[in-house]
């Protein structure tokens, strides 16, 4: 099984989602340590091959967790969102933005320790 790696402040905005959807988004992610894609998992748009987006609709809001399993021995969680689009199923720029940060992070802390 995949160990779990956090980056930025993915997990500690993933704690502050309610109980339901921390519990749902947790399920996921081990069944990704696990190999297994969850039926609330799909692949991120734009992204290509290893990069999933777990959605959670929970009170009328939407609950979005991005993560990656194909790189590395790890399944990484790039970002944890609330979606507050008003642009229909579009993910928001500025949440864009974050996942490309955490992903270019990611990838130079992965080439600096080899």
């Amino acid at each position: 099984m995949k160990r779990l790696e956090w980056i930025g402040s993915s997990k500690k905005d993933l704690q502050a989602f309610p109980a339901q959807v921390r519990h749902e988004m947790g399920y996921a992610l081990y069944a990704a340590q696990k190999g297994e894609t969850e039926s609330s998992a799909k692949l991120f748009r734009g992204y290509g091959a290893g990069i999933y987006e777990i959605v959670s609709n929970y009170d009328k809001n939407a609950y979005r967790a991005i993560y990656i399993v194909n790189i590395g021995d790890a399944v990484y969680v790039l970002h944890a969102f609330q979606k507050k689009s008003k642009q229909g199923i579009r993910t928001p720029k500025e949440e864009i933005a974050v996942i490309d940060e955490r992903l270019k992070r990611l990838n130079q802390m992965l080439k600096n320790s080899r």
